[in-house]
């Protein structure tokens, strides 16, 4: 199903131009406008979903072997030293565009993109109580 005002869906659709670097009948690869680096590609299902709380799993498998293809072979071509596949989920985590997406973001060495956090430190007591919420 697509939604009628979501922009991901108009361009995996074809209905808005992009620079398609693979396609097949469930997924667009474009590269990304505001590239983070040089062939920074976004993963479009062409079907909607919010995100990876809606995506059914089996997609969301395919959107990952799909990424391990495209990663390959753009790695060939772009001649980087690494890539960093990122997939956000809510506006609190970088989403901004409510249309799951994997976003494939080749790295170079010294190319300063600031995908990263500051480490912390697991706690006796978050580690414990996340382990027993868990069961």
């Amino acid at each position: 199903m697509r939604e009628k005002d979501c922009i991901f869906c108009k361009i995996a659709a074809g209905e808005i131009p992009s620079a398609t670097l693979y396609e097949d009948d469930e997924f667009r690869v474009i590269l990304d406008l505001g590239p983070a680096s040089k062939g920074h590609a976004l993963i479009l299902p062409k079907e909607h979903y919010r995100n990876i709380y809606d995506i059914d799993e089996e997609t969301a498998a395919k959107a990952i072997v799909l990424a391990k293809k495209m990663v390959k072979k753009m790695t060939d071509v772009l001649g980087c030293d690494g890539y960093n596949i990122v997939q956000n989920n809510e506006e609190c985590a970088g989403q901004t565009v409510f249309h799951f997406h994997m976003h494939l973001i080749p790295r170079y060495k010294g190319d300063n993109v600031g995908l990263g956090w500051h480490v912390g430190e697991l706690s006796d007591e978050d580690k414990n109580e996340i382990l027993e919420k868990m069961k």
